[in-house]
């Protein structure tokens, strides 16, 4: 070896040489808790989901906007009463939640539409990583909002869609997740 080639390999390494990894963030799973039975069912899913893989729950309620603008005393009893109803999904859910899988999921309670807020949360969160719907059980169909993602193509979110099918029971979920 030449004298330049050894002291390269002689010479100290700097303190931190390579820059910062960033850091770790957990993959969030987003359910949104509208108090069916296929909430439920897509809860479970991401709950496990989640357990197994470090992961975290988001709980999202969309209360709707009011339309009783002529009537502000009606339209702020209206919102507030939806918000309670919303707040008493999301606890109940959050307890299932914790009590099956040990997941203690984020709750975001957002107006206006579902679609328009499902897409704006995940905008907002980088860390969102799977949209978890349930579909329905009857015959008119999987249910209206995963119909509208559906014939859309997957929604336009930028994040894979996991539709848990409603007849699945419990222990198919666990199996499964």
């Amino acid at each position: 070896m030449n004298e330049k080639s050894q002291t390269e390999w002689t010479e100290p390494l700097p303190d931190n040489p390579a820059p910062k990894a960033p850091a770790l963030r957990k993959r969030k799973f987003l359910v949104i808790a509208d108090g069916s039975p296929e909430a439920t069912k897509a809860l479970q899913f991401a709950s496990l989901r989640a357990a197994h893989t470090q992961g975290a729950v988001t709980l999202l309620a969309v209360i709707g906007p009011a339309h009783f603008q002529h009537w502000l005393g009606v339209e702020n009893l209206m919102r507030e009463e939806a918000l309670e109803e919303a707040e008493r999904v999301l606890h109940k859910l959050a307890a299932q939640a914790y009590d099956r899988c040990g997941v203690r999921p984020e709750l975001v309670i957002r107006e206006g539409t579902i679609r328009d807020q499902m897409a704006q949360l995940i905008s907002e969160d980088p860390d969102i990583a799977v949209l978890v719907l349930g579909a329905g059980t009857s015959k008119e169909g999987p249910g209206p909002l995963v119909s509208s993602i559906a014939s859309d193509a997957a929604g336009g979110f930028g994040i894979p869609v996991t539709i848990v099918p409603g007849d699945l029971s419990d222990d198919q979920i666990d199996l499964l997740a």
